[in-house]
């Protein structure tokens, strides 16, 4: 390919750095005094080299408090398509925060995905998910990662085999 004859999608960032803003508020429940929630992620294109372990305080009112935690990297992987397709067609497209949980229950993110696919093995492995909004940012980046790398694959019935007939063209010797 000549340096004149671009493929659509070769302009697109190969990553996006991300921030992920925790809440942490009063519980209802009363065997816990707070619950936690991942309620957004900001997008930027440029390389943050903060360490996503480390939580700022950024907002506080009363027994609420919002903590940024800085130094993500959103990376897309053409063999996750499908899984990208299927999010931005979704009635509520979702950026997935995977977060460890602590013995006193305060979560700290160490992972954000567009894949719901790579966001439910981590939730069978019993990490803490949380679905969030999608950045218009990051939306508009997947929709055109999406539109360059995936090839939708034509569904076809399969052809059940008729148990009716004897295996192996014998009928019926035993």
């Amino acid at each position: 390919m000549s340096a004149s004859q671009k493929r659509i999608g070769d302009d697109l960032p190969r990553e996006f750095s991300l921030s992920v803003i925790m809440q942490k508020s009063p519980s209802a429940n009363r065997w816990q005094s707070f619950q936690w929630e991942a309620v957004g992620v900001l997008a930027a294109a440029k390389a943050n080299a903060a360490n996503p372990q480390h939580a700022e305080m950024i907002y506080q009112q009363q027994e609420t408090s919002r903590y940024l935690h800085a130094g993500f990297k959103l990376r897309l992987h053409e063999d996750e398509c499908e899984s990208y397709y299927h999010n931005l067609l979704s009635a509520n497209p979702c950026c997935y925060v995977v977060a460890d949980m602590s013995d006193d229950g305060t979560p700290t993110p160490f992972m954000v995905s567009f894949s719901f696919d790579e966001a439910h093995a981590y939730l069978e492995g019993d990490e803490a998910i949380y679905a969030v909004p999608v950045p218009a940012e990051i939306y508009q980046w997947a929709e055109a990662f999406v539109l360059a790398h995936y090839v939708p694959t034509k569904r076809s019935k399969r052809k059940r085999a008729d148990w009716r007939k004897p295996e192996g063209g014998s009928h019926g010797a035993r």
